[in-house]
């Protein structure tokens, strides 16, 4: 019984329902979340991330890395073997898989290497000039600075 109505949030706010969205997809699939690959997911500076991946046994040309509608999305898919191989142990799990990462806004990725059976992928977060604070100049009246009312000075004296 892990739902949550968020019926008060769609009646108070605007905008939010990708947020919502992202909370119940998370509580839904909490149980059945995959384990392979292993995975790290680190913070490498203020708005930067990377994911790593645990790939052995994969080549570059066998993984896929796609972001699409805000998620990332990390496919592998092994190439058909040589059946005149006989193993005597087999450890290193060469099985498809597609793991998926939820993005939040305004993070993007950066680049991806594959490296001794790693797969890195880098993410920064880049905030708009429009969402950034800046400061607002306050103007003094009597100094010559006439007040701005819809787009047009307006001259008091």
């Amino acid at each position: 019984m892990r739902n949550l109505d968020f019926a008060p949030l769609y009646r108070a706010t605007v905008g939010f329902d990708r947020i919502a969205d992202l909370m119940d997809r998370v509580l839904t699939t909490d149980v059945a979340q995959p384990t392979y690959p292993p995975y790290n997911i680190e913070k490498t500076a203020e708005d930067a991330y990377r994911i790593s991946i645990a790939v052995a046994g994969f080549t570059p040309e066998e993984l896929g890395v796609e972001v699409k509608d805000g998620t990332l999305v990390v496919t592998a898919r092994k190439a058909p073997e040589d059946e005149g191989k006989t193993y005597l142990h087999r450890g290193i799990a060469t099985r498809a898989f597609e793991r998926r990462f939820a993005l939040a806004d305004h993070v993007r990725v950066t680049g991806a290497v594959h490296e001794h059976g790693m797969l890195h992928i880098d993410l920064v977060r880049e905030t708009p000039e429009a969402l950034k604070p800046r400061r607002i100049e306050i103007a003094r009246t009597g100094q010559g600075a006439a007040p701005v009312l819809e787009g047009k000075a307006t001259v008091t004296n």
